[in-house]
């Protein structure tokens, strides 16, 4: 299978690597497929939309913020990131973290009752 996206160019993929997302992500709950994409030398993870290649949501792992972070079993947890020019502007949402199980290739994103974690966590700081 392909798919074309202007960050990446086209990609190719078997579907055996494609993340099932039963509820989609927040305000984009029609998309259920997704590639996860890292390059080598990226920092970011990339969650591209199958059906929508335009749709991309970056991701850090957040365990690289926080040790202490709510887990799920058999999960990993990432926030979406919101980029910016200006590196001190980007932020990365701790309230909705997007959990991924690698092995059954699902996601889920979780809103976090809790009032520790903000939606916009400076990554970088002056």
């Amino acid at each position: 299978m392909k798919l074309f996206t202007r960050q990446f160019g086209e990609i190719e993929f078997s579907s055996d690597k494609v993340l099932k997302f039963p509820d989609g992500i927040l305000g984009f709950e029609e998309l259920k497929d997704f590639l996860l994409i890292k390059e080598d030398e990226e920092f970011f993870f990339w969650l591209t939309s199958v059906d929508k290649p335009e749709i991309i949501f970056p991701l850090i792992g957040i365990s690289l913020i926080d040790s202490q972070y709510p887990k799920r079993r058999n999960n990993e947890s990432f926030g979406i990131v919101k980029l910016d020019k200006e590196p001190t502007k980007i932020t990365v949402n701790l309230k909705a973290p997007v959990y991924i199980n690698q092995n059954k290739k699902s996601g889920v994103q979780v809103i976090l009752d809790n009032d520790k974690y903000s939606v916009n966590y400076n990554l970088f700081k002056e």
